[in-house]
């Protein structure tokens, strides 16, 4: 069966998930945001391969480091250097 409601997004970019939806999930649930154009999905990971999940924070990293780059806060290191961090990370 699927479920309509209406929300909004506050001015801190929270979008509150309507009771009677938010009841089929847990405290603490992680969900995948993905955007389309006009259209967001929301979806659980909670069935979700570890794997994908390992991938996306993966992503999400690599993302983050770019955006350093892009300013200019990163350093450079040596190879054996960036392979012990990359262990690390």
């Amino acid at each position: 069966m699927v479920e309509i409601n209406i929300t909004k997004m506050s001015s801190k970019g929270q979008i509150v998930i309507p009771v009677e939806i938010r009841k089929h999930f847990s405290k603490g649930e992680k969900f995948i945001i993905i955007k389309k154009g006009n259209t967001i999905i929301l979806k659980s990971t909670k069935n979700m391969d570890k794997n994908f999940e390992e991938d996306l924070e993966f992503a999400e990293r690599t993302e983050e480091a770019f955006k350093r780059y892009e300013k200019g806060k990163f350093k450079e290191v040596s190879d054996e250097k960036f392979l012990e961090m990359l262990e690390e990370w």
